[in-house]
């Protein structure tokens, strides 16, 4: 698999990145092209006796706090195209000005936010929203965006539109957005937003069966472990 050079941007925050870049790829595999999108809804499937009962089990969780369990988050797809990803609510209603009010109060949080584009700490979260976000179930409904096509299982972190702007690589845009993946199953806690790029970079490289079998056997074992965030 030959990436070429140009495909890979100075990795500065604010850099441009080119949506449509066209794939360049020395030998296109048929997991590459069909096998993995096939995969994908296989497994969806076969999941579904599963991963119904438990989504409507912690929406009701959630409604019994008086909450909306489900929210609707506009992300960037495949080619640059914006889907609405589907998650469990784990954050109050209007995070977004409870974010900036406790930005604006406390500086070494908007440092933070701004280096990582999270925080350790977060005041959003809703009262059994860090167990779900820890133990990943507020995942379990992008299901259905893979069984859409908008997502796949594994794949790059799928990124607010607000974000595109600190994406240092065009190499995210060629792939579907993952339920899980590199950057995902790895010591994310430490890492920039930057550093995201460096992730999807090698898993755009070396994409095959086996590699999406290691991070779907890493992402259990992390929901297993509760270190998700």
């Amino acid at each position: 698999m030959t990436i070429h050079s140009k495909d890979v941007v100075n990795a500065n925050v604010g850099c441009s990145v080119n949506p449509a870049a066209p794939v360049v790829s020395s030998f296109p595999t048929a997991y590459r092209n069909l096998g993995k999108r096939l995969g994908d809804v296989l497994f969806v499937l076969l999941a579904t006796p599963i991963v119904i009962p438990l989504t409507l089990m912690f929406a009701a969780m959630l409604i019994c706090q008086g909450i909306t369990p489900f929210y609707r988050q506009p992300r960037v797809g495949r080619d640059g195209k914006v889907f609405y990803l589907l998650k469990l609510r784990t954050m109050v209603h209007d995070a977004e000005a409870v974010l900036e009010r406790y930005l604006s109060n406390h500086p070494e949080a908007r440092e933070e936010w701004e280096h990582n584009q999270k925080l350790r700490h977060d005041p959003r979260i809703i009262k059994g929203g860090q167990f779900l976000r820890k133990s990943s179930m507020d995942e379990l409904p992008q299901f259905w965006n893979v069984l859409t096509g908008d997502m796949s299982l594994i794949g790059p972190r799928p990124m607010m539109v607000s974000q595109q702007r600190l994406y240092p690589s065009n190499t995210y845009y060629r792939m579907r957005p993952g339920v899980s993946g590199m950057w995902q199953v790895s010591k994310r806690n430490d890492s920039t937003f930057a550093e995201r790029a460096m992730h999807d970079n090698e898993y755009w490289r070396s994409m095959s069966f086996t590699t999406d079998v290691i991070i779907l056997v890493r992402t259990i074992s992390v929901v297993l472990r509760g270190t998700g965030c």
